[in-house]
C-alpha cells in the first residue's frame, strides 16, 4: 500500500501517522508539502493532526484551500481512500469532503487525554479488522471537535451507516458524561456517502504499540492495509 502525508504549517502528528502506516504497511509514507499541487500516485491520503496555520481563523479553514488541496479533493471525489485525523478531519469537513463542522469544545477547555469509543460499523474499509460495537480506547487532544450537523445531515449519517465512532463509556454506553467535547449524538467519526473518506476526532496513531498503553487504534490502520490489498 502507498500513502501519502499532507504536511501543513503547524501540523504536529505527521511522525506519529508516518510511523502507524510504515507499521501497517511496511512501506514509508510520502510526506507532501501544502504547496505542492499534485499527489503522488497513492492508495491512500492522510491528513494528520495539529494545528494548521496556527488555528487563527476557523480550524482547518486555511489549509483547506492550500493548493495541494484541489488535487486531494479531486482524487478523493475520485474514490481514492481518504483519512483525515483531528485538525484532519476539520479540513475535511472545511473542503466539504465531509458534512458538518466541528466547533469548540462544549466547555470551552483544550481536552488532552484517553477517550472510549464505540465502534458503530464494520461495513468500511477503515473498520473491518473491529467488531461491531467493540470498544477501543485512544487519545484525544483538541478544543474543537464539538461535531455539528443540522438534523437531516444527522439522520442521513445515522441511516446510511455513516457514523463510524461514537463516544462512549467503558462498557460502550454513549451519553454526556463519556463526550469529551460536547459533539452532537456522541458523534467521533463520519464517513462520506461513497464510504472512502473517513474523518475522525482522536487520535488512532498514538495508541499503536504496548509502550504507549493501547494498541487499540493500529487497527484502523490495519483494516485499511487488508481492504486496499484486497480491492
Amino acid at each position: 500500500m502507498k500513502s501519502a502525508i499532507v504536511l501543513f504549517p503547524g501540523i504536529n502528528r505527521e511522525s506519529d501517522m508516518a510511523r502507524a502506516l510504515e507499521m501497517a504497511s511496511g512501506r514509508a509514507p510520502e510526506i507532501v508539502w501544502h504547496k505542492e499541487t499534485e499527489l503522488p500516485d497513492v492508495d491512500l491520503i492522510v491528513i494528520p493532526g495539529g494545528f494548521s496555520y496556527g488555528d487563527y481563523l476557523r480550524c482547518g479553514a486555511i489549509a483547506a484551500r492550500s493548493p495541494i488541496m484541489r488535487d486531494v479533493v479531486a482524487k478523493a471525489e475520485a474514490g481514492v481512500t481518504t483519512l483525515g485525523v483531528c485538525n484532519g478531519f476539520q479540513v475535511l469537513t472545511e473542503t466539504g469532503l465531509l458534512p458538518g463542522a466541528l466547533m469548540r469544545n462544549a466547555d470551552l477547555k483544550f481536552v488532552c487525554r484517553d477517550v472510549h469509543l464505540r465502534v458503530e460499523t464494520t461495513g468500511t474499509r477503515f473498520t473491518g479488522g473491529y467488531e461491531e460495537g467493540q470498544v477501543i480506547r485512544v487519545p484525544v487532544a483538541h478544543g474543537d471537535g464539538n461535531y455539528f450537523a443540522d438534523e437531516d445531515t444527522l439522520d442521513r449519517l445515522e441511516g446510511d451507516g455513516r457514523v463510524v465512532f461514537r463516544y462512549c463509556d467503558a462498557d460502550g454506553n454513549a451519553g454526556s458524561r463519556a463526550n469529551p467535547n460536547g459533539s452532537v449524538r456522541d458523534i467521533a467519526g463520519i464517513l462520506n456517502a461513497r464510504g472512502n473518506v473517513l474523518g475522525l476526532m482522536p487520535h488512532p496513531e498514538d495508541h499503536i504499540e504496548p509502550a504507549q498503553g493501547s494498541t487499540d487504534g493500529f487497527g484502523i490502520f490495519m483494516s485499511v492495509v487488508a481492504a486496499l490489498e484486497t480491492a
